[in-house]
């Protein structure tokens, strides 16, 4: 899903009304903690929950029912963030350059419509500048696809100007399909054995087209209140399937910003956003809080779950915060969030 642009000029009255002090001698609660049950009373969730993952440790927080810290969930576009660095490696490894074409790769995939693959890179797809249409746009996120069938939905529509920042799950749909014939392995497995096992998060898959979620895992409420709990992850595919947990995200964040997973010169290049107009890098997006502080990440949306992870840039702290609903009522709330966590407090 695209970045809530809403996060550039945050309110933070949100934050201040919860931080009022106790009077007792008790410790006041992080800011967060006190946030966090406003996802519930106030975003429409049936249950939020979060982690915060510094050097001294972790925190952990939840509010309603039907959520623990351990639960499996659906993360969304936060899958891109792993595909993203799939491809930065395969770059690194000069298995492929960004510079290439879509044709080089799939030919004849993509033309239609007044889209050519043989003018899009797979740099442009990465910072969501190609112009391909969202096929999630038609489907809602409700019709089960193959990756050459998202495509063709896509390729009945006109590219939106290319060059300029379009956000659009197609984009990382093809991106899924360049890593299989680079490596003659799904973009899941490369994944697997490049990311999810180096780095023993063991509750992390791909599940392809397994409707269940691993156990443990609670409820998943789509807008309706109809439980979407089994859903089949080919709605989103290479840009939105990835089932994960609280405490894998924010391993994985912490990792990738904090040079694990990716050499200097190419996780700069994951955060230069300039291709995009300053929105968006390559499966990561920064947002500057209130504070001045800069925050990178991605968010995730997919029916039932809604999830976000931001970090500092050297991946030393990071939050990641989910709802078991398929959007926030309240669009404050998440800046809200963001800056109680990541902005100095104030006595």
């Amino acid at each position: 899903m695209p970045p809530l642009r809403t996060l550039l000029a945050v309110p933070v009255s949100l934050a201040l009304l919860a931080l009022a002090p106790a009077a007792s001698t008790a410790p006041a609660p992080p800011p967060t903690d006190a946030i966090l049950p406003l996802l519930v009373t106030a975003g429409g969730a049936p249950a939020a929950a979060l982690l915060a993952r510094e050097e001294t440790g972790t925190r952990y927080a939840e509010a309603g029912q039907s959520i623990a810290r351990s639960d499996h969930f659906r993360a969304g576009s936060l899958t891109k963030t792993f595909l993203a660095t799939v491809v930065l490696q395969l770059a690194e490894e000069h298995r492929l350059s960004l510079s290439d074409t879509v044709e080089q790769h799939l030919p004849g995939l993509v033309r239609g419509a007044g889209n050519d693959g043989r003018t899009i890179t797979l740099r442009a797809l990465l910072t969501h500048t190609s112009g391909l249409y969202d096929f999630a746009t038609d489907t809602k996120g409700t019709v089960p696809l193959s990756p050459p069938q998202a495509v063709r939905i896509a390729l009945t529509h006109p590219p939106t100007t290319p060059g300029r920042y379009s956000y659009s799950n197609t984009n990382y749909v093809v991106l899924g399909m360049v890593v299989a014939q680079v490596t003659g392995r799904s973009y899941a497995t490369e994944a697997e054995r490049r990311i999810i096992a180096p780095l023993r998060l063991k509750n992390t898959s791909f599940p392809g087209s397994r409707t269940s979620l691993p156990t443990p895992h609670g409820r998943a409420y789509d807008t309706d209140g109809s439980d979407v709990t089994a859903l089949d992850p080919r709605v989103a595919g290479a840009a939105g399937e990835l089932v994960t947990t609280l405490a894998d995200l924010d391993r994985f964040y912490a990792a990738l910003l904090g040079g694990e997973l990716l050499p200097p010169r190419r996780l700069r290049e994951m955060r230069d956003t300039r291709t995009a107009q300053g929105l968006y890098g390559m499966g990561l997006f920064p947002v500057k809080l209130p504070c001045g502080t800069t925050v990178w990440g991605h968010n995730g949306r997919i029916a039932g779950s809604y999830v976000r992870t931001a970090a500092t840039v050297d991946g030393r702290r990071v939050l990641t915060f989910r709802v078991n609903a398929t959007v926030i009522a309240d669009p404050d709330l998440e800046p809200a969030l963001l800056a109680a966590e990541f902005c100095p407090r104030t006595s």
